[in-house]
């Protein structure tokens, strides 16, 4: 099976913001896209992104999954990058027309097609370090994945980082491409040194989250996570998860959570850690490595809550279960 994200369907379409206005958005092909070599994008980081899956149901339908929740972050992520500001209706009509297009080439469950708007700015001027772009490109790309966990759920090792952080404080909240950028030279050296999967950013002691995901710490019938600020991003899926524990009486706790606390919560047997986010829904956290030392969480398996949670959000995506918080988009 290709590596996660590999694969791409031979279209996409395509819209540019130019002259003060959005051309009408075209399907063309996906395996190259023309751009200056001065593009703003290319030399200060003005890109966005999302990532979000259209699941086939047993009916032979396929849905989308939270469509309208990642449609509002991309404009949120593009206001605070100060892009071309673009309607939920064109975005929208972009995604729902390629995903149509390429229907019959959705996975059955556990596969997916994952799907990755993409917005940045293509003005063709090096002089803009402190301007905005004033023109832009969104275009919408499909990526047929299969299951993220064949071979099951392995439980993770994070590397507590207490004196780093995966972005600068006031970007946290925009998914660009710059911010996956800056955690990755932190997350390459732990796994060199401490053989970690990632790094659970920790500033000052404040618990937030990984290179690519949220954190979530289930103790018993409570769930902690970090609350929301503008410096860690504001995950659908974790939105997702808090919804359905909440759905299930669990005790949903959106709060600080400092890394003390977190160790002494982790030393208890019933207790789960995890990462949501879009293509693993929720990944088991095993191991926390802290000042040199191992701590186990819980059993340091995967837990049943966690099981539990993940196959709640899969069944809705899946369509085995009632869309009760309207959260599919049929094709």
């Amino acid at each position: 099976m290709a590596a996660f994200g590999t694969v791409f369907m031979p279209e996409m379409t395509l819209a540019t913001f130019e002259n003060s206005q959005w051309s009408e958005s075209q399907v063309v092909p996906s395996d190259r896209l023309q751009l200056h070599p001065g593009a703003h994008v290319l030399h200060y980081s003005s890109t966005c992104f999302e990532g979000l899956k259209a699941f086939r149901h047993q009916n032979g339908s396929v849905c989308i999954f939270r469509m309208d929740a990642n449609i509002r972050r991309l404009q949120q992520s593009s206001a605070l990058l100060h892009l071309p500001e673009f309607s939920a209706e064109q975005l929208s009509s972009m995604i729902v027309e390629i995903v149509a297009k390429y229907a019959s080439e959705v996975p059955a469950p556990p596969g997916s097609m994952y799907i990755r708007p993409t917005h940045f700015g293509t003005d063709p001027a090096i002089g803009k370090a402190a301007a905005p772009s004033l023109e832009s490109l969104l275009y919408v790309l499909l990526s047929p994945v299969g299951d993220y966990f064949t071979g099951g759920a392995q439980a993770l090792r994070l590397l507590l980082d207490e004196d780093g952080a995966r972005c600068a404080p006031h970007m946290g909240m925009v998914k660009s491409g710059g911010n996956y950028a800056s955690a990755l030279d932190p997350i390459i050296k732990a796994r060199a040194a401490v053989k970690a999967d990632q790094v659970l950013f920790c500033p000052n002691g404040d618990v937030q989250e990984t290179g690519a995901a949220n954190f979530l710490l289930i103790d018993g019938d409570e769930i902690i996570t970090k609350a929301l600020d503008s410096s860690f991003l504001h995950g659908i899926t974790r939105d997702s998860l808090l919804t359905l524990a909440a759905d299930m009486g669990m005790k949903v706790s959106e709060r600080e959570l400092t890394v003390e606390e977190l160790l002494e919560r982790a030393a208890k047997p019933n207790c789960e850690a995890a990462l949501s986010g879009t293509a693993a829904v929720l990944a088991p956290v095993g191991t926390l490595i802290h000042d040199g030392k191992d701590y186990a969480v819980g059993s340091a398996q995967e837990g049943p809550t966690t099981k539990k949670l993940r196959q709640a959000l899969n069944d809705i995506q899946w369509g085995l279960a009632e869309d009760k918080f309207g959260w599919l988009t049929k094709v």
